[in-house]
């Protein structure tokens, strides 16, 4: 797995998925030159990994901090649904 650039890994997930809408955007509006849509997909794909990451993090740390009925802490899985 390629690394990510250092700008993606250092923004935030709400700044991540601005800018990656902000590609989808502009890919879908099909007014962008080859070479640039390849830049934009790339960067896209990084992007997508670094929510998808940013995401995984989260669940992870709110599965670590779900709280039974009898108010002791008790680690399980979370549901976003």
């Amino acid at each position: 797995m390629a690394k990510k650039p250092d700008d993606i890994a250092a923004l935030s997930f709400e700044k991540a998925l601005a800018e990656l809408e902000d590609i989808v955007s502009k890919l879908e509006g099909g007014k962008v030159e080859l070479e640039d849509s390849i830049a934009l997909y790339e960067r896209g794909a990084a992007l997508k990994a670094h929510c998808e990451a940013k995401l995984k993090s989260a669940q992870e740390k709110i599965e670590k901090i779900v709280v039974a009925g009898d108010g002791k802490p008790k680690a399980e899985p979370a549901s976003f649904d």
